[in-house]
């Protein structure tokens, strides 16, 4: 009987799924006899053929098949795209009948009868070209090839899905042909199932997570769930002919597949339309959060239209030029798939003439602003759908508002202002609207569900990071580096208040009065040099290496985005490449920014360069440009300067959160205060997007996961000595890592090496978005690791025979050294201190509490007792435990906006008071720091006192120590053997003094815990008594004195 379950098994249980539950005919490859040269299943291709044009006679059908068979010659993308076109819309023929010439279409499948069709699953199905491959299952579908699935061993370590991608991408190069007629490439490892195209790189295969489009307990699903989802005959006939579409970038062309997200969700928004269009004309909201793919649903959306209401005419709306350049060149790209090309309202009277030019079809993109108020429509026919794009971003309101204004004789005039919602509504009064949104509507905007009706279907960011469809954003504040004073701050506050309102002019008028000084300030001189140097260290040191090194600043106006731009080019002269201003320009623009801003030529320029993953421009300092419907994958960091809120804000962070080979997600850093905006902005979302991401900052996310995956890599490497990689010369260095290689890969078990490669990345992803947080050491150990783990994956990859020379090796570990570490910066916090400090010491304690930099006190307290705190941990795990929940507590409390900073530093004192009370406990008992840990472990649980006279738990502690201390081995870490014999001293002696009480046996595993830890940092008498910690220097490379004016910090307020 076997014992393992095979890539084999596996086959025969999709085989199995797709005959029983599918209803597929079953075919095994060695039994067809056929031309091994030729990818087709001929035979069943021509019966289909025939069936499916029984009034097309065989000189159309030969000629069909002719065509199938010979694509002129081109990339295989390009025959696909051809292939494509025939499947999904028939092959146009010619022929002659009594000596006249006809055209004909020949279909290659009957979408609309299902059961007419031949689904085939095949295995073992040879085929030769460049080699003799077989790949594991073909799904045909009448005689053609379009489903090819590759699996892997779900019980083999050494093989994944990831396996499965190589393997594909092999196939395309050996068997090219079999590939021409592919709809859908797969890859299974039981575990994980996606489906992807032929242009598809391993990020975007995507896993198909759902049956009926139900997205619930959608996080781990079952292989079944995938093939099922994917490929009943219904539901397969349906993606090929409605949702593969090409999308042509000039010489790039890539192959979409939808995701089920947009398969379900454009299938809903079709039958809501469907039934609007017969009722209110309410076609519904569609929410889909930013970057999972929105502009190409609704082109997936208007392309089954046509089809759903009979060709009816579309008009796409946007709300600014900018999006409607991004949308319109989307639909552009798909105009194939489209079988139209969109075009483009110039004026009003062109939209109407657009629209009373036809009767049906047709795809015209417009702004709101084309819209203006008129007595007369622009169209009164019904067959007209309106997709709106970000529906809830317009001043949208049905409602008419009297407006009292001056005249030029200066009287008071009455002016009636309507909605741009209500003047759309007059403009096509029997049209349908839909709206499309990356972000949720307010539950205050009663007027876009008045204009469109309820959600339609709703894929929020926890799916999407979920289903890697987006990746998620961290946040990390650097207010405090700029030092802004209070009455900026106050300002700040009242303009998210402002913007928090509804958006009527009276209001953005009372804003801009408010606010006129806000310019000023932030726009400081020296404000400016403090932001501009802050950002190019934490650029620098953090960001500049990672991935292709795109960012993007956001800056709060024109003029102060001119401000950063000059101060870089000043600080960084030869940049002038790297950094462009991106924004629009004034008549009354001084002359020298004309040539930094351009004409839209160069804007277009601009943004084709920083799309380039290979161009030289990095950083693009934007305003309101670039905000909104802007794509750049590889984008991964902002500098935010400026208050946003709401759908704005969370529009514009959605920037960095595309996919992109392995980014681990995107950095917003915040120079504002936009913590409170993003969590308010939060309020809209599903409650598990609130859980998930309504608190995203790296201290708390990213930093806590890099120390684990660090702690694991470390673990990885117990009994391996890599200390010369930091103290070594670079020999030495190479010497270190080749050896680590070595060490890794000769491990008995392949999982170690397995697992150790993807910690290793999970480390380098988690210190990608952390940097700046983590200490020099630390840096210096994730790059060993990180070296180690790509020459790992080079052997892995190119086979062990290959060695990898020592230059080559060097240069590797330089590169990585140069990325993962920051220059020296050693500063003394107290140097307006002169005697010598303790940490406990009040005078101290009181100097810190009147700090004027209020966060910069609380990082201080935090920084200083989490050291006494860790200290502890290597010596007293009661101690430790208590002082780090009550150090937490106080944390959370506080980054929850529950504790002003005051509060907070008051909370701090109190624990470095408890700290120092706890340290004088040994004292009083006669015990030593490491005797005093014991006694702790000992009577952690309060009832033991009850049993036990204090003499005898301090003689139990004395007896405990001093036992550890004769019978201490220099093995126990290596030999469990060492340990096991400690342990049972340990119980041995606790026995004899009849401990623990009955009923309290848990109180073992503490002193036991203890014990252990004592072991592992026996070397105790090296560790400096608390009250001894003097002059205290911290190592950061912060300078927190860059401006020297008086100021306060931003504090969190009660709430």
């Amino acid at each position: 009987m076997k014992t393992n379950y095979t890539e084999a098994d596996y086959e025969n249980s999709v085989i199995e799924l797709f005959r029983n539950d599918l209803e597929y005919e079953y075919i095994y490859g060695p039994d067809i006899e056929r031309d091994f040269y030729s990818p087709l299943y001929e035979e069943v291709l021509l019966d289909s053929l025939y069936n499916l044009n029984r009034s097309l006679p065989d000189e159309a059908i030969q000629d069909a098949l002719f065509k199938l068979k010979n694509f002129e010659n081109g990339e295989l993308v390009q025959k696909n795209a051809v292939f494509m076109d025939y499947l999904q819309n028939g092959i146009p023929v010619r022929y002659f009948v009594d000596g006249e010439e006809r055209s004909a279409i020949v279909y290659l499948v009957d979408y609309k009868n299902p059961d007419k069709n031949s689904f085939i699953v095949a295995n073992q199905w040879t085929f030769i070209e460049n080699s003799n491959k077989r790949p594991d299952i073909i799904l045909f579908l009448n005689g053609l090839p379009v489903v090819l699935i590759e699996l892997k061993s779900p019980s083999r370590e050494e093989t994944d899905a990831s396996e499965a991608y190589r393997q594909l991408r092999n196939y395309m190069q050996e068997i090219p042909s079999m590939f021409i007629y592919n709809a859908i490439c797969v890859m299974s490892d039981q575990l994980t199932s996606k489906a992807g195209t032929i242009t598809s790189g391993e990020d975007r295969f995507m896993k198909w997570k759902t049956k009926d489009g139900d997205y619930e307990n959608t996080q781990y699903a079952q292989f079944d769930t995938f093939f099922e989802g994917m490929f009943k005959k219904e539901r397969l006939l349906d993606i090929i002919k409605n949702f593969i579409c090409f999308s042509n970038e000039g010489m790039k062309t890539s192959k979409i597949l939808a995701g089920y997200h947009q398969y379900f969700a454009v299938r809903k928004a079709i039958e809501s339309t469907k039934h609007a269009a017969v009722t209110d004309g309410k076609g519904g909201v569609f929410w889909h959060t930013q970057g999972s793919g929105k502009s190409l649903s609704m082109v997936f959306y208007a392309h089954l239209l046509q089809e759903a209401l009979d060709s009816p005419t579309i008009v796409v709306l946007t709300d600014r030029n900018d999006l409607d350049d991004q949308l319109y060149s989307q639909f552009a790209k798909c105009k194939d798939f489209l079988r139209q090309e969109p075009m483009h309202a110039e004026s009003r009277e062109n939209l109407k003439f657009l629209l009373a030019g036809r009767q049906a079809n047709g795809i015209i993109f417009t702004t709101m602003q084309k819209f203006e108020e008129s007595d007369e429509p622009l169209s009164e026919r019904k067959n007209i759908i309106v997709m709106a794009d970000e529906a809830h971003r317009g001043q949208y309101g049905l409602s008419e508002k009297i407006k009292i204004t001056k005249n030029e004789e200066g009287e008071d005039v009455a002016k009636r202002v309507v909605g741009i919602a209500r003047i759309i509504r007059n403009s096509l009064p029997n049209a349908t609207y839909i709206g499309f949104t990356g972000t949720p509507i307010s539950s205050k905007d009663r007027s876009t569900r008045e204009v469109f009706g309820k959600y339609i279907d709703i894929y929020d960011m926890t799916q999407a990071v979920e289903d890697g469809a987006t990746r998620p954003v961290y946040y990390e504040s650097r207010v405090i580096k700029l030092k802004l004073d209070e009455a900026t701050l106050k300002m700040i506050d009242t303009e998210y208040d402002i913007m928090a309102q509804s958006a009527d002019v009276e209001v953005i008028e009372k804003s801009k009065h408010e606010l006129g000084q806000m310019e000023a300030v932030l726009g400081n001189d020296n404000t400016i040099n403090s932001l501009v140097c802050d950002i190019l260290e934490h650029y620098e040191n953090n960001r500049e290496n990672l991935l292709t090194g795109k960012a993007m600043i956001v800056a709060y106006s024109r003029t102060i985005a001119m401000k950063i731009y000059k101060r870089i080019l000043e600080l960084r002269p030869d940049w002038t490449e790297k950094v462009a201003v991106v924004m629009t320009s004034g008549n009354s623009d001084p002359e020298d920014w004309r040539q930094i801003i351009g004409n839209k030529h160069h804007k277009d320029e601009l943004a084709k360069k920083f799309k380039d993953n290979n161009s030289s421009l990095k950083i693009a300092i934007v305003v309101d440009m670039w905000l909104t419907g802007f794509d750049v994958p590889s984008l991964a960091t902002m500098y935010v300067y400026k208050p946003m809120s709401g759908h704005n804000l969370m529009q514009a962070i959605a920037r960095v959160n595309r996919v992109f080979r392995d980014k681990e997600g995107g950095l917003v850093v915040d120079y504002v205060g936009i913590a409170t905006a993003l969590k308010q902005a939060m309020n809209d979302y599903t409650s598990r997007d609130k859980k998930n991401y309504g608190d995203t900052d790296v201290a708390k996310v990213a930093y806590p996961k890099f120390l684990e995956k660090l702690s694991i890599c470390r673990d990885k490497f117990h009994g391996y000595d890599y200390s010369k990689f930091t103290r070594g010369t670079d020999l030495e260095r190479a010497k270190t890592i080749s050896g680590a290689v070595n060490f890794i890969m000769g491990r008995e078990k392949v999982e170690e090496k397995d697992t150790f490669v993807k910690e290793a990345l999970m480390l380098h992803q988690a210190l990608s978005l952390c940097s700046s947080l983590v200490d020099e050491d630390s840096r210096f150990e994730a790059a060993f690791f990180e070296a180690v783990r790509v020459l790992v994956l080079r052997l892995t990859n190119t086979g062990v025979g290959k060695k990898i020379s020592l230059p080559e090796m060097n240069a590797r570990i330089n590169e990585l050294l140069k990325q993962s570490i920051k220059s020296d910066g050693v500063i003394n916090l107290f140097s307006d201190i002169k005697e010598e400090f303790s940490l406990f010491d009040p005078k101290f304690l009181q100097e810190v509490a009147n700090m004027k930099e209020k966060n910069l006190a609380v990082e201080l307290l935090k920084k200083l007792i989490a050291e006494q705190v860790s200290v502890y941990r290597k010596t007293n795990v009661v101690k430790s435990e208590k002082f780090s929940k009550i150090m937490q507590r106080s944390l959370n409390a506080y980054l929850n906006g529950m504790l002003t900073n005051e509060e907070v530093i008051e909370e701090m004192l109190n624990l470095a008071k408890q700290i120092a009370i706890a340290q004088k406990e040994g004292d009083k008992l006669g015990l030593t720091a490491d005797e005093l840990a014991f006694y702790d472990a000992l009577t952690k649980p309060q009832a033991i006192r009850d049993f036990y006279e204090n003499e005898e738990l301090i003689a139990i502690t004395k007896e405990l120590a001093d036992t550890l201390r004769k019978n201490k081995t220099i093995d126990w870490q290596k030999r469990e053997s060492a340990r096991a014999k400690m342990r049972m001293l340990i119980k041995k002696l606790l026995k004899k003094h009849k401990y623990p009480p009955e009923g309290m046996e848990d109180a073992v595993q503490t002193v036991m815990l203890q014990c252990e830890l004592w072991t592992d940092n026996n070397d105790m008498e090296k560790i400096v008594p608390f009250t001894e910690h003097r002059n205290i220097i911290y190592e950061d490379n912060t300078n927190y004195n860059m401006v020297a004016e008086e100021t306060v910090t931003y504090s969190i307020k009660k709430e």
